[in-house]
């Protein structure tokens, strides 16, 4: 893909609901829109030992461009934006904490710059980038092994670059089952994977577990992935399929994800079906000047902290001091005043050198009862509508 080349935006709009420091929420989210093969069913993560639950339904438009492989059986598309001459810039900041855990099994990786990295041994369409979390269980044996190995899967695959959302489900189902020939490591452990590769204005996310991304649009927040928990609906439906069972929340009773990669004592044999599956859900977008930074974290932010929250945070911190590594710090260091009681890793990706500009609301159309973040989130449930 030629750097810049415009596609028509693929995008995520939320019309949910706002938590303040005292309460935590959850987005729940049904998406009509689908990847290939995939129903988007949104269904959020409950929040730990809390009772109240904020709903809100998101709508996506994907893309009729055959960009990364990437069909469109819905027919549905956003306004074009062929005029944009936007190009992202990608600098980013990362932070992780053990929180009350004895142990840290989180792993992350960032890189702004894929020329960079990897020189001229790939042809890479400049600028591209790749960022990755993967929250670890069980030990930190597979969260290690694929933040070493994953991107390499992705180049190396057959359909890498011609079709690169192939390339991306292949390799996590390939690095699960290189992870279980190594010898060398516990087969047993298991993590999450959250991944996103840019190339130009594409970005694709890739998300086997509960790890989460989410854009920073103008300041609503756009969930970009979709919590696999053993009770969200769609996976609910495919483990009882595949004769798997739920109980108290947890896929056969011992693991609170419905996708991962390793815990190769809960699969069978390699290439069959099981309850748990490596294979990740894939969401692709076209960037415009409105989308400021990712943020993507492990379910150790999620589950104290709505997406909303996490993206007024970040937006007022980027006004300050427009450092993505204090942001990811400032996620972290809320989280833990929130009591998460997880391991704690966040990455925030910045999409251009300068911070996010302000929003002025006109005094005559908004009355002052209304708080900025309360506009968002109107705004948000408004074009929801549409």
């Amino acid at each position: 893909m030629a750097a810049g080349a415009d596609l028509s935006p693929t995008f995520t709009m939320l019309d949910g609901a706002y938590r303040s420091k005292e309460n935590v929420s959850s987005i729940d989210s049904e998406d009509p829109g689908t990847l290939e093969g995939l129903k988007e069913m949104k269904v959020g993560k409950p929040p730990r030992l809390l009772p109240v639950i904020r709903h809100c339904v998101s709508t996506t438009w994907l893309s009729p461009d055959l960009e990364f492989g990437i069909r469109n059986p819905s027919g549905l598309t956003s306004p074009s934006d062929d005029q944009t001459k936007f190009l992202p810039v990608f600098r980013s900041g990362s932070y992780s904490e053990i929180g009350p855990k004895q142990c840290m099994e989180d792993e992350h990786i960032q890189i702004d710059n894929l020329i960079d990295h990897f020189g001229a041994a790939v042809n890479f369409p400049s600028p591209g980038a790749f960022y990755g979390v993967f929250d670890g269980h069980g030990g930190i044996d597979a969260a290690s092994f694929v933040r070493k190995n994953i991107l390499k899967f992705i180049i190396e695959d057959t359909h890498f670059p011609a079709s690169v959302d192939k390339a991306i489900r292949s390799a996590f189902v390939k690095i699960d089952h290189a992870f279980a020939d190594d010898c060398h490591l516990d087969r047993s452990s298991g993590t999450t994977a959250l991944t996103a590769l840019i190339f130009g204005r594409t970005m694709l996310i890739a998300n086997a577990g509960d790890c989460r991304a989410v854009l920073g649009k103008r300041g609503r927040a756009v969930e970009l992935s979709r919590d696999h928990k053993p009770n969200c609906y769609t996976e609910r439906l495919r483990i009882e399929k595949l004769g798997g069972t739920i109980f108290d929340g947890y896929l056969n009773g011992q693991l609170s994800v419905a996708r991962a990669i390793g815990d190769w004592h809960m699969k069978g044999s390699k290439g069959s079906n099981c309850p748990l599956s490596a294979e990740p859900e894939l969401q692709g977008l076209t960037l415009t000047e409105e989308d400021e930074f990712l943020i993507m974290g492990c379910d150790g932010l999620w589950d104290v902290m709505s997406s909303q929250c996490a993206v007024t945070i970040v937006r007022k911190e980027l006004m300050l001091h427009n450092d993505p590594e204090r942001c990811s710090k400032e996620l972290v260091r809320e989280a833990l005043n929130r009591n998460s009681c997880d391991n704690l890793t966040v990455v925030v990706i910045c999409f251009s050198t300068d911070p996010p500009p302000r929003i002025d609301i006109p005094k005559t159309r908004v009355r002052k009862s209304i708080s900025l973040e309360g506009l968002h989130l109107l705004k948000g449930a408004l074009d929801s509508d549409i």
